[in-house]
């Protein structure tokens, strides 16, 4: 008969040979961390059971590997639906996480004793997903809002505080007794859902089979909520199983993949989140002068903002932190004094700095490694070797990349992100540059690695085993659905050649074509045709091959000048609307071809238009004015193009529209040409005033398009007209007299 350890509390035997420790932690608590490891090294366990997918134990040896850093995660994912996916994150604080480095430093066999993940991602609940935390019900006992800061002065601050070598006698020091039975009496207040028991009937199964095998000291790591369900005599083994048969299951595969600390904030959504994972790494990587090592790096992140901090404030911070403490009869400051004390001596009362600590320190960015050799899928692999080559690292931080598409390293790079943002791997998102250019050469990116975007390259494995065949494979497979849309073709036509997927190409090219003769709407026609230039112009800048899409190009362009002087006809607003805004996106993309018979063939259409009465004003001001602005109507016709647009006879909210199609969007004709400015002026000026109420809404989203310099402009040049001619505005006395009397009543002071 084995002999028990006088730590070993009544009643915790499985076996009169086997000793079984339940050591109930709380997830990702740092002071939990620091007290399992000092029971384990008491304790002395031949085997370590640890919570999570008993179907990872593969991947266990993975974590002894020089390459792993924390904080990571397990990943499993359904293998025919990757979507279908858990995450189990480990962080370096994270009880689960020392458990396994402890078991391999001191070659103790260890596994993971919770529900595979074939059984937990079919269920509807995965196991990665936690509910309420029951311990929440223990901080409002303890007379705290909230878990975080209860947690905080009764276990992380007291574990500081303790010389860890005047252990106490027994594992009662440890206080994960006292937190069983906590936890044993809130389970008697509670319902235990049916997830949480099949989870637990798993874990006994695992505790049964381990001894079975012959293990001597078994030590049971889980989170506190399950360790009455583990501790103590565990009873027949049939109850249990019969509770586990019949449970669904998948296929399924698992791995290991970075993750980081802002994932393992509660904000993120994360079910077991905590508050402040970089506050925790920081708890539990440094022992001794924790509070002063704290606020000098606070200082040192704010001295990156080139704000004055120095060490006096260090100095005072930690004064103030450790007074507030006191005050509250706390042992050490803990993250709520920290905070405060920052906010008061570093931050001088600045919400704005007080933030910024919070998201880069208390919360934190680290992003974590795995090994080379961790399993994966191909296209995972490549991506990792072509970054590799790429020099391209990454990073849980924003990080802005420019790109000068003439050196070959850059280009490379741009095809590469091109590819994966047509794969949905949204490492990287197109951005303004910092750097001024007017060229077509310089990209410019924003990369942030997330943790989530592994699912998304396991779920992009399925088109290919590399980056370049998946991006080839999923561009063909959209031009080829029987439903496109000519604009889905040429927007995925633009992004292959900024892939460089010069195989798919023509493939697109036949589809765009196929997809052009089927389509008889000519604004379908011309949202495409702006798409098909850029593309022949990217053509030219990375060397590629487009000389078969240039006669698809004029093609559409005929089949929409012939099909616009029609289409253009017995529009409503909304629709006349749409119709001119594509009229200016082909406008733009004709004047960039820079093409002469192009061009005649749009000028010529433009003209049917600015010469018919049926078409609604907006239009027809528009057209006058692209064919002002490149030189086929001279300022005299303008002119009298605009008097009669105005004349008296027509409807003035036509006419509001014939001004908004002719000025909208840029107040520089109108500043240069003052006549044209009189006769605008002149007709706002004389119009009844129900006239005006009723085209207010037009004239007001026409000029306030207007950049707010040009509207001064404007303004000055209308005033200086006035004075130019001589003229004063008649005003009306009583009127104005009315008016002054109203306002004052509104504001409430005398008149």
């Amino acid at each position: 008969m084995g002999r028990l350890l006088p730590c070993v509390p009544r009643g915790r035997r499985v076996s009169v040979t086997a000793q079984v420790r339940v050591l109930g932690i709380r997830h990702h608590g740092p002071g939990s961390a620091r007290a399992l490891l000092r029971a384990l090294a008491e304790f002395e366990p031949d085997t370590v059971l640890i919570e999570g997918p008993a179907d990872a134990d593969p991947l266990v040896t993975l974590a002894a590997s020089e390459q792993m850093r924390p904080p990571v995660a397990l990943l499993g994912y359904a293998s025919g639906n990757p979507a279908t996916a858990a995450f189990w994150p480990l962080a370096t604080f994270s009880p689960e996480w020392q458990a396994l480095q402890w078991a391999i430093l001191h070659d103790a066999d260890v596994r993971f004793c919770d529900l595979p993940a074939a059984l937990s991602l079919a269920a509807d609940r995965p196991a990665g997903e936690q509910g309420p935390d029951p311990l929440d019900a223990l901080a409002a006992a303890g007379g705290y809002d909230d878990f975080e800061q209860w947690w905080d002065a009764v276990v992380e601050s007291r574990t500081r505080h303790r010389d860890d070598t005047n252990i106490e006698n027994g594992c009662h020091a440890d206080g994960f007794d006292a937190i069983t039975d906590a936890m044993a009496a809130l389970r008697e207040t509670m319902e235990i859902d049916e997830h949480t028991l099949r989870r637990e009937a798993h874990m006994r199964q695992v505790l049964r089979a381990t001894v079975k095998a012959g293990a001597q000291k078994v030590a049971v790591v889980c989170g506190a909520m399950h360790a009455p369900a583990l501790s103590g005599k565990l009873g027949p083994a049939a109850p249990d199983a019969r509770l586990l048969k019949g449970l669904p299951k998948i296929k399924s595969s698992l791995t290991w993949v970075p993750w980081t600390h802002s994932r393992l904030a509660a904000a993120s959504g994360y079910g077991a989140g905590i508050t402040s994972p970089g506050w925790y790494h920081h708890l539990f990587t440094h022992h001794d002068h924790t509070i002063e090592r704290w606020f000098t790096r606070v200082a040192r992140e704010l001295r990156r903002e080139d704000l004055p901090v120095s060490s006096a404030h260090v100095i005072e911070a930690t004064r103030l932190a450790e007074a507030l403490a006191a005050l509250r009869e706390r042992p050490l400051p803990g993250l709520t004094e920290v905070t405060e004390a920052t906010r008061s001596v570093l931050c001088n009362g600045d919400d704005v700095l007080l933030d910024l600590v919070t998201r880069r320190l208390v919360v934190g960015e680290a992003l974590g490694e795995i090994p080379d050799d961790t399993p994966t899928v191909p296209l995972d692999a490549d991506l990792q070797a072509r970054s590799k080559t790429l020099r391209l690292k990454r990073s849980a931080v924003d990080k802005n990349l420019d790109l000068d598409l003439r050196k070959d390293n850059d280009l490379q790079r741009s095809r590469l992100l091109h590819r994966l943002a047509l794969l949905g791997i949204d490492w990287a998102k197109p951005t303004t540059s910092a750097v001024r250019s007017t060229g077509t050469f310089r990209e410019s990116w924003t990369l942030r690695w997330e943790p989530e975007l592994s699912v998304a390259v396991v779920e992009a494995s399925r088109w290919g085993t590399t980056v370049e065949s998946a991006a080839h494979a999923m561009v063909l497979d959209r031009v080829s659905r029987p439903d496109v849309s000519l604009g889905a073709v040429t927007e995925t036509l633009e992004k292959a050649l900024l892939a460089d997927l010069r195989t798919a190409i023509p493939d697109v090219l036949s589809a765009v074509d196929a997809a052009a003769a089927l389509d008889h709407d000519v604004l379908h026609l011309m949202s495409a045709l702006p798409a098909l230039i850029r593309t022949l112009r990217y053509g030219d800048v990375r060397g590629t091959d487009l000389s078969s899409l240039a006669h698809v190009t004029d093609a559409l362009l005929a089949r929409i000048c012939a099909g616009l002087p029609a289409a253009a006809t017995g529009l409503d607003a909304d629709a006349a609307d749409a119709l001119r805004k594509a009229v200016d996106e082909v406008h733009t993309a004709i004047a960039v071809r820079d093409d002469a018979d192009t061009t005649g063939r749009w000028l010529a259409a433009l003209r049917v238009i600015a010469d018919r009465d049926d078409v609604d004003g907006i239009l027809t001001g528009r057209t006058v004015r692209l064919l002002r602005d490149i030189g086929r109507i001279d300022e005299h016709e303008t002119a009298l193009r605009v008097s009669r647009a105005l004349s008296v006879g027509s409807d003035p909210g036509a006419k509001a529209r014939w001004i908004d199609g002719f000025v909208g969007g840029g107040a520089v004709l109108l500043m240069h040409d003052r006549d044209l400015l009189r006769l605008i002026d002149d007709w706002v000026s004389a119009l009844p005033a129900q006239d005006f109420v009723d085209v207010l809404p037009v004239l007001r989203r026409t000029f306030g398009s207007f950049a707010p310099a040009e509207r001064r402009t404007l303004g000055a040049v209308v005033r200086g007209g006035e004075r130019t001619h001589g003229s004063v505005a008649s005003v009306d006395a009583e009127r104005g007299a009315r008016a002054v009397r109203t306002t004052a009543l509104i504001l409430g002071v005398p008149a």
